[in-house]
């Protein structure tokens, strides 16, 4: 596990970068990237890409439940090389996923570029989330500690950070 990083700054005013070293190679850690039922084990909701296909322009529906009225966020695919990066719009934000070969493993990277507002929770989120995928497991108490801490971190930088939104409150 390795902390969060911030950068401020680009189109959306802030970046968070968070590494994760996965004993699997690159092609393995693609499709946990990128294969749907995979990505349910792991990433904060249900992600359906238009098509079933990851290519530049296709739409990304992201919905918190399994409700047909549940909080969606839209995205849209940017950029594919297939097993080496990897990104994506969330809403106004934009993922970013580096695969690095690192002995028989992967080196993972994430940045997430953002609001400065929401650097503290999705770095948090995040955080969880790559735990999640690295062993398997996640420990649902683990959130608001790593908020309070990331809070305190960015808030002299970013300003004061907001929770998660309401409607997954």
């Amino acid at each position: 596990m390795s902390e969060a990083s911030l950068t401020t700054g680009g189109a959306q005013g802030a970046a968070i970068r968070l590494e994760r070293v996965l004993p699997d190679p690159p092609e393995v850690v693609w499709q946990a990237l990128t294969e749907r039922e995979q990505l349910k084990k792991w990433f904060p909701c249900d992600v359906v890409v238009d098509g079933e296909r990851w290519v530049p322009g296709a739409g990304i529906t992201f919905p918190f439940g399994p409700e047909p009225d549940a909080f969606t966020i839209k995205g849209e695919v940017l950029d594919v090389r297939e097993p080496e990066s990897l990104s994506f719009t969330w809403g106004e934000e934009t993922l970013r996923f580096t695969l690095t070969p690192h002995g028989t493993g992967t080196l993972l990277v994430l940045v997430d570029e953002l609001r400065p507002a929401v650097a503290a929770r999705n770095a948090a989120g995040w955080e969880s989330c790559l735990d999640l995928l690295e062993t398997g497991t996640r420990d649902k108490n683990a959130w608001q500690p790593l908020f309070e801490h990331y809070t305190a971190v960015f808030s002299p930088t970013l300003g004061e950070q907001e929770g998660p939104p309401a409607e997954l409150a």
